[in-house]
């Protein structure tokens, strides 16, 4: 039997033995039928695909000490911040699912929820809760990509929507238009200018950053060019929110890229009745620091190296 061939009942059954029931993988075993390796392979698939989600509920000292000067110095509603990893490729995922975590206990019924993307966000995907109907809208800032190999905006807010049984409003267009009056036509659509409407009346909206390092999704996605970017950098850009740049300062930069941008424009997010910020790695610190002081977020989720300078700087 092929690890695509295990059912969602002998999944359910093998974690549930496992985890809430106490049984050895051994016992576990020989009282689903299994080997030992099968069902090793099963709770390892299980944990992957977020159908068991493992929380550790105490905090080290200093994360909790940051969250405390963040919140005074940030005047944040919430900080939440994770130990650096020693593998810090993993900062993306530890976030993503905290930020997870957040978002299952912040959302209730009838909300309007904003979506960012990036691969922070898209991680915590498998950690968030899955519900009923319960007249939730899921609203895409953003336009979508034409080439993808794992992160999209509009397919990150389809699944966040898929997972919330809500109803998605979707930026339909390239995040990046060819020209200016092209950007300026699509944003007078008529599902557009409703998308935009609810955009501006959110109860909740969630954002990452992007930075302008070899290793941005811009980059890898070949989204702008090599002479695109260091153009951009010329002109005093650290890095993005929302796929407009932004410098030190956190102001939009005077630059044709950002004038080709199919996107909700980040001003319009201070409207929303809560903005939370997840994104980490020493890389970003820059453009976290930067969209700080844009938005202004109710909450920020981070890793300990960034809240650590944050907290020494505004």
């Amino acid at each position: 039997m092929a690890e695509s061939d295990v059912t969602d009942d002998m999944k359910s059954r093998v974690a549930w033995l496992y985890y809430m029931e106490g049984m050895t993988q051994d016992e576990v075993a020989q009282r689903v039928g299994l080997n030992r390796a099968r069902v090793l392979r099963i709770l390892a698939n299980a944990r992957n695909d977020g159908s068991v989600q493992i929380r550790v509920t105490t905090k080290e000292a200093k994360c909790v000490e940051l969250e405390r000067r963040l919140e005074q110095v940030w005047g944040l509603e919430r900080a939440i911040v994770v130990p650096t990893p020693a593998d810090v490729t993993r900062i993306p995922a530890i976030i993503g699912k905290e930020m997870a975590g957040y978002f299952n206990g912040a959302i209730g019924p009838d909300m309007s929820v904003g979506l960012g993307w990036g691969s922070t966000l898209t991680s915590g995907v498998p950690a968030i809760e899955q519900r009923q109907p319960n007249g939730l809208k899921v609203i895409s800032l953003l336009g979508g990509l034409t080439r993808v190999s794992k992160v999209n905006p509009s397919e990150f807010a389809w699944r966040v929507a898929d997972k919330l049984s809500a109803e998605c409003f979707l930026m339909a267009g390239p995040v990046y238009a060819p020209n200016r009056s092209t950007r300026d036509a699509l944003m007078e659509h008529s599902g557009i200018v409703e998308l935009q409407q609810r955009a501006r009346a959110l109860d909740i909206a969630i954002l990452s950053v992007g930075d302008l390092t070899p290793r941005s999704l811009l980059a890898e996605y070949g989204l702008l060019t090599q002479d695109e970017i260091a153009s951009l950098e010329r002109a005093g850009a650290v890095g993005d929110v929302l796929c407009r740049f932004v410098d030190a300062e956190g102001r939009i930069v005077d630059h044709p890229v950002n004038d080709r941008v199919f996107a909700i424009h980040p001003h319009d997010l201070r409207q929303a009745r809560k903005l939370v910020l997840a994104s980490g790695g020493w890389h970003k610190y820059t453009v976290i620091r930067a969209a700080m002081r844009m938005l202004s977020p109710a909450v920020l989720v981070t890793d300990e190296a960034i809240a650590s300078r944050l907290c020494g700087e505004k």
